[in-house]
C-alpha cells in the first residue's frame, strides 16, 4: 500500500473509539500485501486466503473487527484508507455499508451469475458469499415435527401448545433483530408484534448463544429453539449423539429465513481490479473453501454444500431483503422492547 495510507492505518489504530477486537496478517516480514481486507467476518479466514494467495499470486491482508467499528474506521480514515475490501456478516450490514457510500459498483458477469440476484446488491455494491439458514431445532423424545405450522412456523411458535417448551436467542442478538426485521417486513409491524408477544407469552428462556440453545434442548430444559443450521453442524460434529435435529420452517408458507456474509469493494480502493478478483474468487472457485469450514450454504448454486449440512436436504428459503434487514434493525429492537423480550 502506499505510504500515506500505510501511515494513516496505524493513526487510525491509536483512536480509541475505533480498537479493534484483532487483527491477522498474511505474508508476515513481507512487503506490504496487494490487498487490504477490512473483515468482521471471523470463520477460517487464514485458509480461504491463503488458497487465494496460492491460486492467484495475489497477496492479501486482513484486519478483523465489529461492523461497526470497521465501517467508521473506513469512513474517518476516506481518501487514506488502505481498505481495498469491506467483508461483513447480515445483509443489512452491507445494506447500511452501501447507503453510506462506502463501496463501489462492480460490475461482474461472473458475479451476477454466482449470486442469486437476491443475495447481491442492484448496482453491484455489495455481494453475499456464505449463507445461513435460521431454523427451528428440537429434541426428537418431546416433539413431533409434524406440530409445527408448516405454513409460518416461527410465528406457529406462539401457539400455547409450546408455551414453557422454547428457547431462544436475546434481543441483543444480531440473529434475533434479522429474524424480527424479516418478520415485519413480510407480515407488518401489528401482526410480528403479535408473534413476539406469543413467543413472550409463552415463558421462552432467552440464551445467550447458540450453543447453549442446542445443550438447553439436548438435556430436555426446553424441547424447541431457533438456531443458525451451522451451529448445529458444528456440535454435531464434536457430539454425534446430540438429541437435537433440524426442522426447515415455513415450508408451506414464504421458507426458512436466510442471512448472508459478504464483502464489497471500497470505494477508495488502490487496487479495485484486485479486489474484484477476490470477490469473484470467493463466489466461485473459492466458495468451499471460504464456507465449508463453518458449516455455512454457499451462496452459487452450482457449488455443493459440504456433506455434514448436505445431510440435513434441502429446503425453500425466504427472499433476502437486505433492506428491509437495514431499514427495520430499529424497528425490530423497539418492537422486542415493546414485546417485552429480553
Amino acid at each position: 500500500m502506499p505510504r500515506p495510507k500505510l501511515l494513516a492505518a496505524l493513526a487510525a489504530l491509536a483512536v480509541p473509539t475505533m480498537a479493534l477486537t484483532g487483527c491477522g496478517v498474511m505474508g508476515i516480514g513481507q512487503a506490504p500485501a496487494d490487498l487490504q481486507i477490512y473483515s468482521a467476518r471471523h470463520y477460517d479466514l487464514e485458509g480461504a486466503f491463503g488458497d487465494f494467495q496460492d491460486q492467484t499470486g495475489i497477496t492479501v491482508e486482513f484486519i478483523s473487527g465489529d461492523d461497526a467499528e470497521l465501517l467508521e474506521r473506513i469512513k474517518a480514515e476516506g481518501e487514506n484508507s488502505p481498505a481495498d475490501v469491506f467483508m461483513t456478516v447480515d445483509a443489512g450490514n452491507l445494506w447500511n455499508a452501501a447507503r453510506q457510500d462506502v463501496l463501489a459498483p462492480v460490475d461482474s458477469a461472473t458475479l451476477e451469475q454466482a449470486v442469486p440476484e437476491d443475495l447481491r446488491d442492484a448496482e453491484g455494491r455489495w455481494f453475499g458469499l456464505a449463507m445461513r439458514a435460521r431454523t427451528l431445532t428440537y429434541n426428537p423424545d418431546n416433539v413431533d415435527p409434524a406440530d409445527f405450522d408448516p405454513v409460518d412456523s416461527y410465528a406457529g411458535l406462539a401457539d400455547k401448545q409450546w408455551k414453557g417448551r422454547l428457547c431462544m436467542r436475546d434481543a441483543t442478538s444480531s440473529y434475533t433483530q434479522s429474524l424480527v426485521a424479516s418478520l415485519i417486513d413480510l407480515h407488518g409491524r401489528d401482526k410480528a408484534l403479535q408473534i413476539v408477544k406469543g413467543w413472550v407469552a409463552n415463558d421462552v428462556q432467552i440464551m445467550g448463544n447458540d450453543i447453549l440453545l442446542l445443550e438447553a434442548i439436548d438435556a430436555g430444559a426446553c424441547d424447541v429453539g431457533i438456531n443458525n443450521h451451522y451451529y448445529l453442524a458444528r456440535t454435531l460434529a464434536e457430539n454425534p449423539d446430540l438429541n437435537v435435529k433440524l426442522h426447515w420452517a415455513s415450508q408451506q408458507g414464504a421458507g426458512t429465513h436466510v442471512n448472508i456474509s459478504g464483502a464489497g469493494v471500497v470505494a477508495n480502493s488502490d487496487n479495485p481490479e484486485q479486489a474484484r478478483q477476490l470477490i469473484e474468487w470467493l463466489a466461485t472457485t473459492g466458495q468451499n473453501s471460504f464456507v465449508d469450514g463453518n458449516h455455512e450454504f454457499p451462496v452459487n448454486p452450482e457449488v455443493k454444500p459440504e456433506p455434514m449440512i448436505a445431510e440435513f436436504g434441502e429446503f425453500k428459503r425466504m427472499p433476502l431483503n437486505a433492506a428491509a434487514y437495514g431499514q427495520l434493525n430499529a424497528q425490530a429492537i423497539e418492537l422486542l422492547a415493546e414485546a417485552g423480550y429480553k
